[in-house]
């Protein structure tokens, strides 16, 4: 089986969308990648609900991947969750199961605050509220006006190599690693610098969410690499501050891409998790 890749006109751009499973349910997966990434990330995960019956969406942000972002985008998490939003509802999708890594977990957390009701479960992958983080090296480097230009733009694809891998217990795949260099151009590089640059604390906010959504106890998975060198496997548990029932997973020879690095674990726990939260009552 493999996604199939089509179009969809979103927040006044056209993003690439990889999709399985039943198209026109308004019942869906929603996959939310982070930096660097794209919906490839997502190939086979996709697949894997897709072969469930359900239907299962990744798509490009916009400066990420293939779509471009629309003029007067704000590279922000506010504008990216907005950015999301659309994209749903462009989709049609009225009961979401979110799935988020990395920066895509404050974008779809963000997301989630101002859609509580649409929100029917949460998969969150090396990624989620963070409270007293402090940016990792690589972050503190983009956030620095002229080092951050530099650093993009001498970023060759063995550096990228090197850089994406260096901490990564088990490595990850060549083909994810060039395929994430691919996409990774001078417009993607502007926009990372824009979005880190525009996110001032990224501990902030987790009173206010937990407001909104604890009360809520939604299904909640987390699994998070125990070796992650950017976000530490420490904040797995403090999920529950958010999802107070969440099924949390530390992998223990994992790193930042647990989705790359051990597939299958990461296949057999989503498709279980989700499995069971599409059967819990709406």
């Amino acid at each position: 089986m493999s996604a199939l890749v089509r179009g969809v006109e979103a927040g006044g751009t056209r993003t690439r969308l990889r999709t399985a499973g039943p198209q026109d349910a308004r019942e869906a997966v929603v996959f939310v990648h982070g930096n660097p990434g794209s919906a490839d990330d997502w190939d086979a995960l996709v697949d894997a609900v897709g072969a469930t019956g359900m239907r299962a969406v990744a798509f490009d942000l916009p400066d990420f991947g293939t779509t471009v972002a629309p003029p007067g985008f704000e590279h922000t998490v506010a504008g990216y969750a907005a950015f999301l939003d659309a994209a749903v509802q462009a989709l049609g999708i009225e009961r979401v199961h979110l799935v988020a890594h990395d920066f895509g977990g404050p974008i779809a957390l963000a997301w989630a605050a101002g859609r509580p009701e649409l929100l029917a479960s949460v998969t969150l992958i090396d990624t989620g509220v963070l409270p007293g983080y402090r940016w990792h090296s690589l972050a503190r480097v983009w956030r620095t006006p002229l080092l951050g230009e530099l650093f993009q733009a001498t970023t060759t694809r063995s550096a990228f190599r090197w850089l994406v891998g260096r901490g990564e217990p088990r490595g990850l795949p060549r083909e994810f690693l060039d395929t994430m260099y691919d996409h990774y151009d001078a417009r993607t590089k502007r926009a990372v610098l824009k979005l880190y640059r525009a996110t001032g604390d990224p501990g902030s906010g987790v009173r206010e969410l937990a407001a909104i959504l604890a009360p809520r106890d939604l299904p909640a998975l987390v699994i998070w690499g125990e070796r992650d060198v950017y976000l530490p496997s420490s904040y797995a548990a403090r999920q529950r501050e958010v999802f107070p029932s969440a099924d949390v997973h530390v992998l223990p020879a994992s790193g930042h891409w647990p989705f790359a690095d051990a597939p299958e674990t990461v296949e057999r726990l989503l498709v279980a998790h989700v499995g069971r939260a599409v059967a819990a009552p709406a």
